[in-house]
């Protein structure tokens, strides 16, 4: 049976957030002389007239900003994102995708926006083998042959014409003065571009704008990126339409099909086959979201070309017969890693770009389908992976069908924003370019970096009899894990989240969903507990809080096995409280806090 625990949903995260809103993450550098500090910083913000909560404190100061000129969700989602362009460049920006998740107030109802990149019609289940052979990750990354058709801009223009209340033109102004006039250098900046010093080294423009001098930027000191302000205020004239057409579109083709890449550096960078006529033809998708119960509370998301919703919905079906309430740490964790490991292997059999492939969709997030795969777990022993994916056509009890499908990988730099309003308007956006860096190709005087977003394809079968619907194709878009997800109590939104990480993002999802709703916890200690992320590998990563804890001696027991990983995703989330007040959380510490801010906070 369903226990209806959701009517405490928001009742629980009030006690803990109200104790922590005086918190803040420490500050990571020091502003240059003379140089406009950025915002304050804190993972927690309570107050009245909308929240933003991001991972930079001046994209959500944009965002605010917009707030309080009577903008609503919509428009304060794309002047942050807009903003997550000039100051995290390495994760999101115009040269990328994402997927946007929206509650409309006035109607009670959930829409969403794939805005998910798409390879170029020339594509093919082999656009990554060269010779026989996959080619190496990394050599695909780093080349033309990874960039798929950006879809961000798109994504801005069709929410702006549905759903907003400002131009576009006024939305990027915020991020236009921000990368004429710049931010402050953080640790993280500086770390993030160390790790692709080498790579932007090699490539004249990309080294010029994040290299400059050919040294690596100080902490502290000011960023400017005059091309992207002058981008931005192109788009802001011409519309988005302006890198899908024209001189832009022209400039994108070209630096695709022939990387500037600088001949001496012995950088072999492959080219792609990019054309305008994919640009010009790009399209999101207006689809309805992905839809799944849990304790009583109806959960949004993307449905598919994102397996973040059916992943993150499964999961929770299969959890849905537990207590996790009353369970000791051990068992809920142990459930957990069971539920993430067999929602993966489904997730790898069935969830592809759906133009292409058949997914079921519905089946998968049926509860039938779940309680068939919830009874391979065992409380006194752990699963093995990779585990065989049933089928959620004709479920059978405890049955697994064809061979596992490797989960591919996925670069971890993404970001996440959510937003809501004074009308109750809430948005919940994950937006990238990939891997860190994206293929580390800046189109020459444009500012921004090209996505990698075509190496979330699989490069090949992972064996001959193993059907696999993830492989490249024309104009297909590639499996994404992203989750934005708006959480719903008798309509109306009580909670949205989501986080950056790759495959990751579907377990830190689904890991602080569980946390708040089943443990009790204030959504931002839920976001700040120490993660764990299986998805049906043979080791579960761990962060240092659980590897290094009894916990994890205790799991091993029971045969899990696990490897470190230093930090798994970095979520950001808005709650409506039950006295109307909103509530946004964000990191305390992972990528050196989030920046959590409402319109007029109150204590």
């Amino acid at each position: 049976m369903r226990r209806p625990v959701a009517r405490n949903l928001s009742l629980l995260a009030v006690s803990g957030a109200l104790v922590a809103v005086g918190a803040a993450a420490p500050p990571s550098s020091t502003a240059a002389p003379g140089a406009t500090p950025p915002p304050p910083k804190s993972p927690v913000a309570v107050g009245y007239g909308g929240a933003v909560s991001s991972v930079d404190p001046d994209a959500s100061a944009a965002g605010i900003e917009v707030l309080r000129k009577g903008g609503n969700a919509v428009d304060a989602a794309v002047a942050t994102a807009a903003a997550l362009g000039v100051t995290e460049p390495y994760s999101a920006g115009i040269g990328g995708g994402g997927y946007f998740v929206y509650y409309d107030a006035k109607s009670g109802k959930v829409h969403t926006v794939d805005g998910r990149e798409t390879a170029p019609a020339s594509a093919d289940s082999e656009l990554f083998v060269e010779d026989g052979k996959p080619l190496p990750f990394d050599a695909a990354m780093t080349s033309g042959l990874s960039v798929g058709t950006p879809g961000t801009p798109a994504t801005w223009d069709a929410a702006l014409d549905a759903w907003g209340s400002r131009s576009l033109r006024q939305l990027l102004k915020p991020a236009e003065r921000l990368a004429a006039q710049g931010f402050v250098v953080d640790d993280t900046f500086r770390a993030q571009t160390a790790a692709n010093e080498e790579r932007f080294a090699d490539f004249p423009a990309s080294a010029e704008l994040f290299l400059p001098g050919g040294e690596l930027p100080a902490v502290g000191s000011v960023f400017k990126n005059p091309d992207l302000a002058d981008t931005y205020a192109e788009l802001g004239r011409k519309g988005s339409r302006a890198i899908y057409h024209g001189k832009l579109a022209e400039e994108v083709v070209r630096t695709v099909n022939n990387p500037p890449v600088d001949p001496d550096s012995g950088r072999e960078a492959r080219s792609g086959d990019l054309t305008t006529a994919d640009l010009a033809g790009y399209s999101v998708k207006r689809q309805a979201p992905s839809r799944s119960e849990y304790r009583g509370l109806d959960l949004y998301s993307m449905a598919p070309s994102s397996s973040g919703g059916t992943t993150v919905g499964e999961a929770l079906n299969i959890l849905e017969r537990t207590d996790l309430s009353k369970a000791s740490q051990e068992k809920y964790l142990h459930r957990y890693i069971e539920a993430s490991r067999i929602a993966f292997a489904d997730r790898g059999r069935w969830v592809g770009d759906p133009a292409f492939e058949d997914v079921p969709t519905k089946e998968l997030l049926s509860q039938r389908f779940a309680d068939s795969r919830e009874c391979l777990i065992r409380d006194d022993k752990a699963l093995t992976s990779p585990l065989a994916p049933g089928d959620p056509r004709d479920p059978k009890p405890c049955g697994t069908g064809d061979k596992a499908a490797p989960t591919t990988y996925e670069g971890e730099n993404t970001t996440h924003l959510t937003a809501s309003d004074q009308w109750g308007n809430v948005v919940a956006y994950t937006l990238t370019i990939e891997s860190t860096g994206g293929s580390g190709i800046t189109v020459p005087g444009r500012g921004f970096l090209l996505n990698n977003e075509l190496t979330d394809f699989s490069f090949a079968p992972a064996s001959p009899d193993v059907h696999d619907p993830n492989l490249p194709g024309p104009s297909k878009r590639p499996r994404s894990s992203m989750s934005p997800t708006i959480v719903l109590k008798d309509g109306r939104p009580v909670l949205a989240l989501g986080s950056p990480g790759g495959a990751t993002i579907i377990t830190t999802v689904l890991q602080t969903l569980t946390g708040v709703v089943d443990r009790g916890l204030p959504l931002v200690d839920a976001i700040a507990a120490p993660r764990a992320s299986q998805r049906n590998a043979a080791a579960t990563e761990l962060e240092p809080g659980l590897y290094d804890s009894e916990l994890r001696k205790k799991l091993e027991s029971l045969g899990h096995a696990f490897k470190e990983n230093p930090e798994i995703g970095a979520a950001t989330g808005v709650q409506r409280l039950p006295d109307g007040r909103w509530l946004a959380a964000a990191e305390k510490v992972r990528r050196g806090g989030g920046s959590a801010r409402v319109v007029h906070p109150s204590s």
